[in-house]
């Protein structure tokens, strides 16, 4: 079972990456975010009284690119239908980005239907180039790492927001080596935007306007991360600039 998932993730046919995108001049900290629509094709992720995992997180990341763009960024889709997309072309999309951050957007389940909340990961270490077994327990400590405060940050982030959004169950932040987010080489995100084995929250995934909340949520975190990345560059801007006037 694991060889075929191995298989269908990162041995299918590659295709090239998508090319870096043009960002404004004045883009600060980061302008380019990559919204990672998960699941896709034949892989559809958790299927509940007629809710597909892969059709939520599309339309989530859809209504997340059309805020973030009011807010003035530049979003690019890891896929853009119902077509499979491998986890290392994925990363590869972010990747192909100078700088960026990234988000992959899921669903979750549990054995047990009162399982809910909402929750963010990010992995403890990231490498900076593609290795395609990085997610493999077993392997994790001899992959290259760096260290991740940045994701760490940003995961914070959007779990504020999604608690302030939604007011889901608050699952808080956590560190795992999913493959999607190791493999990025820029601040990187898995949310979990609820149970959908759980009846509440499948009801009100269900809904446009509770998938509108989290994909605000994405936004309002992904901008806070970034206003507040701008202001820790401000003091460091204003002592070169009086050091330059001595």
């Amino acid at each position: 079972m694991v060889a075929a998932f191995v298989w269908l993730q990162l041995l299918s046919p590659p295709r090239k990456p998508q090319v870096e995108v043009e960002v404004p001049a004045s883009e600060g900290p980061f302008a380019v975010v990559v919204l990672d629509p998960g699941h896709g094709g034949q892989d559809s992720g958790t299927i509940k009284a007629g809710l597909l995992e892969k059709e939520l997180t599309l339309d989530v990341a859809q209504r997340a690119q059309r805020l973030l763009q009011a807010q003035g960024f530049v979003t690019v889709l890891t896929r853009t239908g119902d077509t499979h997309v491998s986890l290392a072309e994925r990363a590869a999309v972010a990747n192909a980005q100078s700088k960026c951050v990234f988000v992959s957007i899921h669903f979750d389940d549990a054995n047990k239907s009162a399982a809910t909340g909402v929750e963010t990961y990010f992995a403890a270490r990231q490498i900076s180039k593609i290795n395609p077994v990085a997610w493999l327990p077993f392997l994790q400590r001899t992959a290259a790492d760096t260290a991740n405060a940045e994701s760490q940050s940003l995961a914070d982030r959007i779990q504020e927001a999604l608690v302030a959004h939604t007011q889901a169950v608050n699952r808080g932040t956590a560190s795992q080596q999913f493959f999607v987010i190791a493999n990025v080489r820029h601040p990187a995100v898995l949310v979990e935007g609820g149970f959908l084995t759980n009846t509440d929250e499948k009801n009100k995934l269900a809904t446009a306007d509770y998938r509108e909340q989290i994909a605000a949520a994405i936004t309002a975190g992904v901008k806070g991360y970034r206003d507040a990345l701008r202001e820790q560059e401000t003091p460091v801007a204003a002592n070169l600039s009086g050091a330059n006037r001595r």
